[in-house]
Formats: structure tokens, sequence, C-alpha cells
């Protein structure tokens, strides 16, 4: 099977293909097929991730998934959340990894509550009128660095300090990242979703 990802970011596509190798489906990136991006006016992760979703379905004809994901800072009352991939340009920097990461240790200077988490809401769609859509939620709680830490990963991994590991994600292999990860979280969930009721064999659990 081919799904489409709802999404620019190769990076993203690098891990999520990487997820789902166990289904043995083939995804693209629907800028590799010429689709703009989706409207994402909503405040919260499910909502923008079913309109992505059925944006990317409806101008591919493939099955759809798409991932909102984003950073939620307890001190900032849970924000930046489903607006964290502009983060730096509330500060006046342009839009990027690099500068999200330093607007928010330079906004977390002075804050002593460093509590944080990533998440993740994959959502897929066989169609874009799939009125059953899957849907998985990951979240990776941990700790904002005062300083960039690791050299792997993307986004905000550098300064997502995870206690139970002693590591930030950016220092972590890339397989114990996608196994702990809000995204990889997400993704083995929607992995069980789509064997149960995707791939699973007509009849298998009759008498």
């Amino acid at each position: 099977m081919k799904l489409v990802l709802a999404s620019h970011n190769a990076g993203k596509l690098a891990e999520l293909q990487a997820l789902f190798a166990p289904l043995g489906v083939e995804m693209v990136l629907q800028a590799s097929l010429g689709i703009p991006a989706a409207d994402e006016p909503y405040r919260t992760f499910i909502e923008n991730a079913l309109a992505k979703a059925r944006h990317a379905s409806l101008h591919s004809g493939l099955p759809a998934v798409a991932d909102d994901a984003g950073l939620c800072v307890e001190a900032f009352g849970g924000l930046p959340g489903v607006d964290t991939a502009f983060y730096a340009t509330r500060f006046g920097y342009t839009k990027g990894d690099d500068n999200n990461v330093r607007a928010l240790l330079e906004q977390m200077e002075d804050v002593n509550d460093r509590r944080a988490a990533l998440v993740s809401t994959l959502v897929a769609l066989r169609s874009p009128d799939d009125p059953e859509p899957l849907v998985a939620t990951g979240r990776a709680p941990g700790l904002i660095t005062r300083e960039r830490l690791g050299h792997n990963g993307f986004g905000f991994d550098p300064v997502m300090y995870l206690p139970e590991f002693g590591q930030t994600f950016a220092q972590l292999p890339a397989e114990m990242k996608n196994a702990h990860s809000h995204r990889g979280r997400a993704a083995q969930q929607m992995l069980d979703l789509m064997r149960a009721r995707w791939f699973s064999s007509p009849g298998a659990d009759s008498p």
C-alpha cells in the first residue's frame, strides 16, 4: 500500500517511514506530488491533523497519514502547542527549527519550571470522506535544557531532556529515539490500529 504523508518535512518522512516499515507500506511526501500545504486554522492537534489528512488524500487519491505535533511547555500554559512551527516568528526570527530552539531558550532563560512535553497526534484516512479515521496520540514528557545537547534528530530534540535516559532526544541513537519519542509512541499505536482495521484478514476472528 502507498500512503501519502501530509507534510513537506523530509525529516518527518524518514522518521515515519522507518516506524511504519513493519507494515510494508510506502510513504511519499505530499510535496513530491505537487500538493500544497493545507490550512491549519484549528487550536487542537487532532483537528489540524484531520484537516491535513483529508487535504492530502483529496489531492492525491491515496490513503493519507497526517501528523500534527508540537511542544507544550508547562510554564507557558501548554503553549506553543499547535503554533510550535511558527514559534520563532513571534520573537522576530524567521521560521525554522534552529530559530525555534533559540527563541525557546531565550524565553525560558529565567524560568525555573522546565517541564514540557512533545505531543504528536497521527490521523490515517482511507479516503477524504472516510467516516472512521484512525487516531493515535503519543506524548513524551521531559525537561527543557538550558543549552543544546546532541546532534541527532530535528526540531526541539536538542533541548528536550528525558530524565529516564539522562539524555536529550538529540543524544539518543535513532532507534531508541523512534521507540520513545512522541511520534514513535503515536506511530506504535497507529500500527496496531492499522493492523486491526486495515490489514486484518476477512473472517479471521470467525469461529
